[in-house]
């Protein structure tokens, strides 16, 4: 009996979703276009995490098409690394992107609180690579991998977030130039083209970041990072590493902060990266199975409840009451968002009659 009744619920949510469908129960991070909520499937009780966007701040913000962007790539993607998409669907004020709950917070709230050990940080980027790894093999480049875009789940795994300026890659996009400045590779920053190699140099970042305490480029403006690349090349030389880190970890790092694309790790796919000395002891198919034990766990109801904002205490309007009516421009919205809907129990069905 109980089976039968499991799989009714879950047919039940194969319709039409919307927020009624969900239980609201706090707000765990804020954003330029609104809220993150952690929220509850009332048929299932399936917790999630739900990015409530506002319409018009999307549109005054100029991002109608990053939002639709990550929407769009979020269906064709599925993996352990990645958080994935479960529902999406809009009402006259506001778009709802339902998806995996991460409770252990980003990787940046993380290097502000504590100072990470080399084995912790070889645990990180081998989470990212798997996840760039198939990334990469559905040809897409990320394009904003950085310590806000990587989250971690309550067993201390990172995946990858955030693909609203993702792209699929085509050989002539060098007027693709988004990304964040000190993580973008100098081919993505100096209008050229550029392939995954472009999402390795951040990831070279990342480890310079974890390992020196601080980022290899800094400016206060664009102009400002762009000189310092032009400037000189970063290299950590040995006596410059940190005690308690080996020469592996910085001929791995040196390797993909490399300028120019064609010599740096990672140009040529991800087993050139995961060949590396550093990486040799990686246990891939346990980190790839998730039976590996990770080195770090971060507490996650501190993470979780740090910021806290209830319903009752703030927001219970955003959550339960109708929306207003705005006369004239709710049809212009939905016309400029057009058919902004994903139901995960929907496409499994498609595949399954496929």
């Amino acid at each position: 009996m109980g089976s039968c009744n499991f799989k009714s619920d879950i047919e039940d949510v194969s319709f039409s979703m919307s927020k009624s469908h969900f239980k609201f129960q706090f707000v765990i991070g804020k954003g330029g276009y609104g809220k993150v909520w952690k929220v509850e499937l009332s048929k299932t009780h399936e917790v999630f995490a739900m990015k409530e966007m506002s319409k018009s701040k999307v549109i005054a913000k100029k991002s109608v098409f990053s939002i639709l962007n990550e929407q769009m790539l979020l269906r064709k993607l599925k993996h352990n690394f990645l958080v994935n998409m479960h529902y999406a669907f809009q009402d006259r004020e506001n778009l709802y992107l339902v998806m995996d709950l991460m409770p252990g917070g980003d990787l940046r709230y993380h290097l502000c609180q504590k100072v990470f050990t080399e084995d912790q940080c070889k645990f990180f980027i081998s989470c990212i690579i798997i996840g760039l790894e198939y990334l990469h093999k559905k040809l897409i480049i990320h394009r904003d991998i950085k310590p806000e875009n990587l989250v971690f789940d309550n067993n201390g795994y990172l995946h990858i977030t955030d693909l609203g300026i993702s792209r699929q890659w085509n050989s002539e996009n060098s007027k693709e130039t988004s990304g964040t400045p000190g993580y973008m590779a100098p081919e993505v920053m100096f209008r050229q083209n550029h392939g995954v190699g472009s999402d390795y140099f951040a990831v070279g970042v990342i480890v310079y970041e974890i390992m020196m305490r601080k980022r290899p480029y800094r400016g206060k403006s664009r102009k400002e990072i762009r000189d310092q690349i032009l400037a000189k090349q970063v290299c950590i030389s040995q006596d410059e590493i940190p005690k308690n880190w080996t020469n592996e970890a910085a001929d791995f790092m040196n390797k993909l902060l490399k300028r120019k694309p064609g010599n740096r790790l990672g140009h040529n796919g991800p087993e050139e990266v995961k060949s590396h000395p550093w990486l040799k002891n990686v246990k891939w198919n346990e980190v790839d199975k998730m039976t590996f034990v990770a080195p770090y766990k971060p507490n996650c109801v501190m993470v979780s409840f740090d910021g806290r904002v209830s319903v009752s205490d703030e927001g219970a309007g955003d959550a339960n009451d109708e929306q207003k009516d705005i006369a004239g421009e709710g049809e212009a919205q939905n016309d400029l968002f057009g058919e902004y809907y994903y139901n995960i129990h929907e496409d499994n069905d498609r595949n399954k009659g496929k």
